[in-house]
């Protein structure tokens, strides 16, 4: 959340225009609930301002806000205007409570139901490392500032592990809107990688993966839960490092977060340096027992992460119950 906060101030004036005229027309259709789902800088204001008009109808917000990694009195605030929270990640019910905010209800993430990235899981499981040519992922995320500020030192790792006798095979999913970016900045390569495009296709390059370097983020949990070893990286703008001081999660990683402990190496300003990276990946690419030890981690986060039934019926069964 913090790393988009730069976005948010540039688009603030039409943010508070769109935020009045959501609320004014949620008043006048007098729904029996208001469900907000994710984007809290703007689901939030909203339900404060519908909150404030019709101060009886139930409020349930679908995806908690990170009041675990930074701000953390917003939990208590939300009691005002949000009477229940479903939650995507296992730890995020205590974290409420823990913070005095409101109800929570765990009901999965919709990843540990994703069936291509579930065959990618079971074809990590089968597969063994290739150790002649392993096939690197290489993940530099899907907003433009993330490509530009990644990228081109993920091109400078892999042009280490080059350095180091190590020449993998590079595969780059990517989305529509960054693929020319991507191109861009790849074409000065020596080693081209090969870019594919959509879901299906980056859960099949997940299953033959034998490693990946990735943006912070949500892919870092969909590799993990698909089994591929990784290092996470990010690059933080200058106002999110003045801001710094309000983050109180010890991790921004997703896996380590929800095993509750260090799973995922963490590489972030500072530290984005291509011998630091690249060893780090020359570590992941043999069997030995870092890799051992985050493939291990994973099988805990899968764990962790399993519900008995699916999201939607539990997210179901919560909203139901305050319908009456």
């Amino acid at each position: 959340a913090l790393m988009g906060i730069s976005a948010v101030v540039k688009d603030l004036p039409a943010l508070v225009r769109k935020i009045r005229q959501t609320a004014d027309a949620i008043v006048t259709s007098e729904p029996d609930l208001l469900l907000i789902v994710d984007s809290p800088d703007f689901t939030h204001r909203v339900a404060r301002r519908v909150r404030a008009k019709l101060p009886h109808l139930p409020v349930v917000n679908y995806v908690c806000p990170s009041v675990w990694a930074w701000r953390p009195q917003r939990a208590k605030s939300m009691r005002g205007y949000v009477d229940h929270v479903l939650c995507l990640l296992p730890f995020e019910v205590d974290a409420l409570k823990r913070l005095d905010g409101p109800a929570g209800t765990f009901v999965g993430h919709r990843l540990t139901a994703d069936g291509s990235l579930n065959r990618a899981h079971e074809a990590q499981s089968a597969c063994k490392l290739d150790a002649a040519q392993p096939t690197l992922l290489i993940l530099p995320g899907s907003r433009r500032g993330e490509v530009r500020g990644l990228l081109p030192f993920f091109g400078e790792t892999v042009e280490f592990l080059e350095g180091e006798g190590v020449s993998p095979r590079l595969v780059l999913p990517t989305v529509a809107h960054v693929e020319p970016l991507v191109r861009e900045i790849t074409a000065s390569w020596t080693r081209k990688p090969e870019i594919v495009i959509g879901a299906e296709a980056r859960h099949q390059a997940f299953a033959e993966a034998d490693a990946a370097i990735a943006a912070s983020g949500t892919v870092t949990l969909e590799l993990a839960l698909a089994g591929v070893p990784l290092i996470s990286c990010y690059r933080t703008d200058l106002l999110a490092r003045f801001l710094r001081h309000l983050i109180t999660s010890w991790s921004a990683s997703l896996p380590n977060l929800i095993a509750d402990r260090p799973v995922v190496p963490e590489l972030y300003d500072f530290m984005l340096r291509p011998g630091y990276a690249g060893r780090h990946l020359l570590a992941l690419l043999e069997d030995g027992p870092m890799r051992a030890a985050q493939r291990k981690g994973f099988q805990s986060i899968r764990e962790r992460m399993e519900t008995e039934r699916p999201a939607g019926d539990i997210a179901a069964d919560a909203v139901l119950s305050l319908l009456g």
